[in-house]
């Protein structure tokens, strides 16, 4: 665009705006300045219990591409510099996970903290839309039924079908299943593929083990695909099983994306209720050990047999 006719866009503004007396302006050029070669991604470590900084804390690795952002330096990672008692925030840092003391670039957040962000977000959106495959299934020698839905896309828009088995899958069920069983345990996607992958051998096995030894006839563990937690009530009519256990992915939250709930009822009708539901959640490495949650569940299963109840009618 010529200077004339910049000239000619200014003196129409103006005089929308009211005014009178016009003068000729003169326009300008500002020359562009040269561009300063980026700078790599670095930031300050957590400081040292001395309160003095060491080395900064590079996010790029040798090749120079980025390193995994889920590594503990980054997870703990001290944003704030030249803070007046560094050692609080270190504490505070070391004591949660959450992002404290990730500290600004004037109204915006570091960079570092930033691509921590976008990497977590990207995690947990994968672990929902991932799959498991047959070869994990066949490897872990645990079969599987589907629910009524067809593929994830339609497991993500009709939770509806996710609470009922197909009818090939009722089939399986009514075949491949022990006949009314006092525990019977169900594996399922859920929302999380990586709750499953992660934690599976941790938590099945010292179950079902823990189940027998406890002297309950178990029922033959199954891997359900696109369940909701609704699908154990009609899993356990069909199979006249006395206590229900669905392990399932639970929704991811943000870096944390592989974590296990254990929903447990006594003798699902068509009447049940979510009150005569109980959970235990926030099962994985760092929150509770599969392998304590299951020795927790076989717990509660014995109180839900002695009481044949569940739920809010389960007194502890």
């Amino acid at each position: 665009m010529d200077e004339q006719k910049i000239q000619s866009i200014v003196n129409s503004v103006l005089r929308e705006l009211g005014e009178k007396k016009i003068e000729v302006g003169q326009i300008t050029s500002l020359p562009h300045p040269a561009k300063a070669p980026r700078p790599s991604i670095t930031a300050p470590p957590p400081a040292a219990p001395t309160g003095q900084s060491s080395d900064a804390v590079t996010a790029t690795d040798s090749d120079g591409g980025l390193e995994d952002l889920s590594l503990d330096k980054f997870v703990h990672w001290n944003g704030i510099r030249d803070a007046k008692h560094a050692d609080i925030n270190d504490d505070m840092i070391g004591q949660t996970a959450a992002r404290v003391c990730q500290g600004r670039a004037g109204s915006r957040p570091r960079t570092l903290s930033l691509l921590r962000f976008v990497a977590d977000h990207s995690r947990s959106k994968d672990t929902v839309v991932k799959e498991i495959s047959p070869e994990w299934l066949t490897e872990h020698d645990i079969w599987e039924v589907q629910t009524r839905v067809a593929d994830k896309a339609e497991y993500l828009t009709r939770p509806d079908l996710g609470r009922l088995l197909s009818d090939e899958g009722k089939k399986i069920v009514m075949e491949r299943c022990e006949q009314s069983p006092q525990v019977q345990v169900v594996i399922s996607d859920g929302l999380s593929t990586d709750a499953v992958t992660n934690n599976y051998d941790e938590i099945l096995p010292p179950l079902v083990k823990g189940l027998e030894s406890a002297g309950f006839k178990v029922g033959t563990p199954f891997f359900l695909r696109y369940g909701r937690v609704k699908a154990q009530d009609e899993i356990g009519k069909m199979l006249q099983a006395e206590v229900n256990l669905l392990l399932i992915g639970e929704r991811p939250g943000l870096g944390q994306s592989e974590s296990l709930s254990c929903y447990c009822i006594y003798k699902p009708t068509e009447d049940t209720v979510e009150s005569d539901r109980m959970v235990i959640s926030n099962i994985h490495d760092h929150g509770t050990p599969p392998v304590e949650a299951a020795a927790v569940i076989v717990d509660l299963a014995r109180k839900m047999l002695e009481q044949k109840a569940s739920g809010l009618n389960l007194k502890r």
